[in-house]
C-alpha cells in the first residue's frame, strides 16, 4: 500500500521509550489508517524501530520524515524540542498540528508562540507515564493505558485541530484531562520532578556512606530498590526537566527542606507523637490515593 492511501500520517521525533510506544499503540490499532514515520537520535535506533514495528517508514533526513504529516508527535528532551521544531518548520504542511511529551509545559510554550506561523497548530501534551528504562527497546503498545495524559487546551489551537489530534490518540486508552499551563507544570513538578530528584537523592546517600558503603549495598532489599527505582531514568531527560520548570522544582524542594527540618527537630527531642503524626498523615493520604487511582508497577 502506497503512503498516500493512509488517512491519517504521523510523524515521531525521538522514537524512543514514549514515542516508540506511541506508535506501537497505534498500528497495533489502527494498521493500515495511519502511516508513521520517524526520526531517532542515531541509526541503530531507526533500524530497531522499523524492526519493532513502531514505524513505517524511518530516515534521518528531517523533511522527509514530516513534510506530509498531518500530526507531528515530538518526543525527545525538553530542551531539544524547540529547536527541533525550528528546524522542521519549513517542510510542515498548512494545518499540521505539533503536539509533544514534554514534562514542562511553560518553557515550550512561551518559545514557540513566537515562532509558529498562523497555520501550524500546537497542541501541548503531557503522558504522565514512563519505564526507568529508556529508548525504543523499552516502548510498550500498552504504556499509556489508563494513565493520565494531560492536555493543555489554551495555546491557541482551533477546536478542529484537537478533534483530529484526540480521534488518533484516544486509542491510546490514556485517562485525559485538561489543565492550564502553569498548573500542569506545578503539579507535574510535586507528582513526578521531585520524586526522581528525591530518588536519585537517595542513591546519593548511599554513594556517600563511606566506610559503610559495601555494607549498605548488602543490606539493600526491596524497600530501598522500590523507593530508587525511578533514579534509574534517562539523565539528560531529567537534567532538561530541571533546567524548564525551575521555579515550581525549586519552590518543591524548598518545601522539602522544611518536611526534612520538622523531622530533625521531632526526632532529635525525641517527640515520638509528632514523628507517629508524621507517618499517619502521610499513611492515609497514600491510602485514600490507592483507592481511587490504580498503580501500575511498570
Amino acid at each position: 500500500m502506497s503512503e498516500s492511501n493512509f488517512k491519517t500520517k504521523l510523524a515521531i521525533i525521538g522514537v524512543g521509550l514514549i514515542g516508540g510506544s506511541l506508535g506501537l499503540c497505534l498500528k497495533e490499532k489502527l494498521g493500515d489508517e495511519i502511516f508513521i514515520t520517524g526520526l531517532c537520535r542515531t541509526q541503530k535506533s531507526m533500524d530497531l524501530a522499523k524492526k519493532l514495528g513502531a514505524v513505517d517508514f524511518v530516515s534521518a533526513d528531517i523533511k522527509s520524515v514530516v513534510e506530509s504529516a498531518d500530526i507531528v508527535f515530538l518526543s525527545p528532551p525538553v530542551l531539544q524540542i524547540v529547536p527541533m521544531i525550528e528546524k522542521i518548520l519549513p517542510y510542515l504542511k498548512d494545518g499540521a498540528i505539533l503536539t509533544d511529551a514534554g514534562s514542562t509545559k511553560k518553557y515550550i510554550f512561551d518559545h514557540l508562540k513566537k515562532i509558529l506561523p498562523p497555520n501550524i497548530y500546537y497542541i501541548a501534551g503531557h503522558p504522565m507515564t514512563g519505564r526507568e528504562l529508556s529508548g525504543v527497546s523499552a516502548a510498550k503498545s500498552d504504556l499509556f493505558k489508563n494513565k493520565a495524559y494531560v492536555i493543555v487546551e489554551d495555546t491557541g489551537a482551533p477546536k478542529f485541530a484537537h478533534e483530529k489530534l484526540m480521534s488518533i490518540l484516544k486509542f491510546t486508552e490514556a485517562n485525559f484531562l485538561t489543565l492550564d499551563i502553569e498548573k500542569h507544570d506545578r503539579c507535574a513538578s510535586i507528582i513526578s520532578h521531585v520524586p526522581h530528584l528525591t530518588a536519585a537523592a537517595l542513591v546519593t546517600l548511599l554513594n556517600r556512606a563511606g566506610d559503610d558503603l559495601d555494607s549498605c549495598i548488602k543490606l539493600i532489599g526491596g524497600g530501598f530498590k522500590d523507593t530508587t527505582r525511578i533514579a534509574s531514568s534517562n539523565a539528560d531527560m531529567w537534567a532538561d526537566i530541571c533546567m524548564t520548570n525551575r521555579g515550581a522544582i525549586v519552590n518543591n524542594l524548598h518545601d522539602m527542606q522544611k518536611i526534612f527540618d520538622e523531622l530533625i527537630i521531632a526526632i532529635e527531642k525525641g517527640d515520638r507523637q509528632a514523628i507517629y503524626n508524621y507517618f499517619a498523615a502521610s499513611k492515609n493520604r497514600r491510602d485514600s490515593i490507592l483507592e481511587h487511582i490504580k498503580f501500575d508497577p511498570n
